[in-house]
């Protein structure tokens, strides 16, 4: 069976993160479209993206830098990275999903390898 955690449209939710009181504001970007566009073009992001299906990323034209974390298709956790502008991430094995943030912020939320995620989608308009 493919991806697990329902999401198929681009859109806005919620990640949960174990031992993190609050959950984090999340962009979903599951079209080809959204996905190539990802954060280029943008001065920060508030809360965290999330790339579906995706197992690699790049920053270039990227203005700063991000965490990424590769997250297998039950969204745990498999590796976090820093990524400064203008570099190629190379595809990461039994990874299905890319989380990206502000650099420090993985760290911050206690996102690190082994740690299963939560997402919680809000409802399309007109559903």
């Amino acid at each position: 069976m493919g991806d697990d955690i329902g999401i198929r449209r681009d859109g806005q939710g919620e990640l949960t993160i174990p031992g993190l009181a609050a959950p984090v504001d999340l962009v979903i970007a599951a079209s080809y479209r959204a996905r190539t566009r990802g954060l280029l073009g943008r001065d920060g992001v508030d809360g965290a993206i999330l790339l579906t299906p995706a197992n690699s990323v790049h920053t270039f034209r990227m203005r700063f830098t991000i965490d990424v974390a590769y997250l297998d298709r039950r969204l745990r956790v498999l590796a976090v990275r820093t990524m400064r502008p203008g570099r190629l991430g190379l595809p990461r094995p039994r990874a299905r999903h890319v989380l990206e943030a502000e650099a420090g912020e993985m760290e911050r939320w206690g996102v690190r390898p082994g740690v299963r995620l939560g997402i919680t989608a809000a409802p399309s308009r007109g559903a």
